[in-house]
């Protein structure tokens, strides 16, 4: 499926369109509303910090919310009674290798290359693509995107470089040389 983006369109045609909204990221409390709701439906027993984790670690997205409810409500079902505590979804989470902000090993992985191996950046996509194994594309559309809108990526005309506020979260001193 290809994306259409905004900027590829004409003027006169964007135009045409009345009123063009962005999406934007939504914050924990409606996400854990979303959440709470999702295990109504599914029959899920959840408490309520259990909720705000899930909801906290779902990168503003209530799609990433409802996939990690169904992953915690599995582990939930091997390690328990299947009702979801606060303990379990921590561990579930843990397992998938969610942090506490919603980070994934890819996540990881792609900041860490450019720590690692570029000294923090400038590196092209294409460059970093090959480096992690990922698809440009896929880097560009699915990771990026959220790794910029919490201060974590910057792109460059250079090049992509990694903020201070990354090497803080992953624990790596930050060397400005």
């Amino acid at each position: 499926m290809q994306l259409l983006k905004l900027g590829s369109l004409s003027t006169p045609l964007r135009d045409r369109f009345g009123i063009i909204n962005r999406l934007e990221l939504y914050n924990a409390e409606d996400l854990n509303t979303i959440v709470r709701r999702s295990a109504d439906i599914l029959g899920i027993n959840i408490e309520p910090k259990a909720s705000i984790e899930i909801a906290k670690r779902s990168r503003g997205t209530p799609r990433i919310a409802n996939r990690l409810l169904k992953r915690v409500a599995d582990f939930a079902l091997v390690l328990g009674n299947g009702n979801i505590t606060l303990d379990i979804a921590k561990i579930g989470l843990g397992k998938l290798e969610i942090d506490n902000l919603g980070l994934d090993n890819i996540d990881k992985k792609l900041l860490e290359s450019i720590i690692f191996n570029y000294k923090g950046g400038p590196v092209g996509i294409e460059t970093l693509a090959a480096t992690i194994g990922e698809e440009a594309d896929t880097i560009e559309d699915v990771y990026e995107p959220y790794l910029m809108q919490i201060g974590f990526l910057s792109r460059t005309p250079r090049g992509r470089m990694v903020t201070p506020l990354a090497y803080e979260h992953l624990g790596i001193e930050y060397n400005n040389n």
